[in-house]
C-alpha cells in the first residue's frame, strides 16, 4: 500500500496563477501545471534566498523531499519559458502555514454547524478591492442568524496571503467588491465561496446573503491595472484555462 504524501506547508497563495507569452492571447497555448508546493519551493529558494535546510524547515518536509520538489518545479518553469507554453499554478498536497499568521488568539473558533462569511470591511461598508483591504469582517451564521460577528486585520498582506488568511480563519465564503483573476483562483483553491460585486452596509449586505437575495457574482470583476496588483499588472489574467 502506497505512503500517504506528506502535507506541504506554505505561507500564502500566489497572486498570480497563469502566465502566458506575450502576444499568445486567444492562441491554443499548451500548458505546464505547476503545483503550489513547487512554487513555494522556489519562492523560498529562489527569491527569498533560503538554503534546502531553512526551505525544508518551514515547509515541514525533509530537505531531500525540498530537492525533488524544487528540481520538478525548475524543469516545468524551463519548459514554459523555453517552449512558449502557458504555466499555470494550481493543486498540490499542501496546507497553510498557521504559525505564520498566528490567528488562534485572534478569532473565534468556529462551531460544527456555523456558517463562516469574510466580508471585505471599510467603516461600516463593503470595501470596493479585494486585495487592498485592511481589514474583515467576519460573520458566524447558524439557523440563518448572525450568532457572533468579528474584526479581522490583514497587515497588510497581498491577495494571495489574504486567502491563507481566509482558510486559516475556517472562512466559508467571502463577500467582497471588486476582485481580479489571481485572488479568484487563490480562494477557489482555498475552498472559500465567492460572492463578488457587493457594495454598501457589510451588516445589510451579509443580512442579504442570509436571506439568499444577495445579488453577486462568483467571479472575477476587476481588471482594470491599478485595482489590485498595483500600476502594470492586471488582475484579469489569474485563470487557466487548460487545467
Amino acid at each position: 500500500m502506497p505512503r500517504t504524501t506528506k502535507c506541504r506547508r506554505i505561507c500564502g497563495f500566489p497572486d498570480f496563477f497563469s502566465f502566458i507569452p506575450e502576444d499568445a492571447e486567444g492562441k491554443d497555448l499548451e500548458s505546464v501545471v505547476m503545483t503550489l508546493d513547487e512554487f513555494e519551493t522556489i519562492r523560498l529558494l529562489d527569491y527569498e534566498g533560503l538554503n534546502q535546510e531553512a526551505c525544508a524547515l518551514r515547509m515541514g518536509v525533509a530537505r531531500t523531499t525540498v530537492t525533488t520538489i524544487y528540481e520538478s518545479a525548475r524543469r516545468k518553469l524551463i519548459s514554459a519559458i523555453v517552449e512558449g507554453k502557458r504555466l499555470c499554478i494550481a493543486g498540490g498536497n499542501i496546507k497553510i502555514d498557521r504559525e505564520r499568521y498566528k490567528l488562534s488568539k485572534k478569532i473565534k473558533k468556529k462551531g460544527v454547524n456555523v456558517m463562516r462569511v469574510a466580508v471585505t470591511y471599510d467603516n461600516g461598508n463593503v470595501f470596493g478591492h479585494f486585495g487592498r483591504t485592511e481589514e474583515f469582517k467576519v460573520y458566524d451564521i447558524e439557523d440563518g442568524k448572525v450568532v457572533n460577528a468579528q474584526i479581522l486585520g490583514t497587515n497588510g498582506e497581498g491577495c494571495g496571503a489574504l486567502a491563507g488568511i481566509l482558510n486559516i480563519a475556517d472562512v466559508d465564503v467571502l463577500i467582497c467588491g471588486g476582485i481580479g483573476g489571481g485572488a479568484v483562483r487563490a480562494l477557489s483553491e482555498a475552498g472559500i465561496q465567492l460572492y463578488a460585486g457587493a457594495s454598501g452596509n457589510a451588516d445589510e449586505v451579509v443580512s442579504e446573503f442570509i436571506e439568499g437575495t444577495l445579488a453577486a457574482v462568483g467571479e472575477a470583476n476587476c481588471d482594470h491595472h491599478d485595482h489590485e496588483h498595483g500600476e502594470g499588472h492586471s488582475c484579469g489574467h489569474g485563470g487557466c484555462h487548460n487545467r
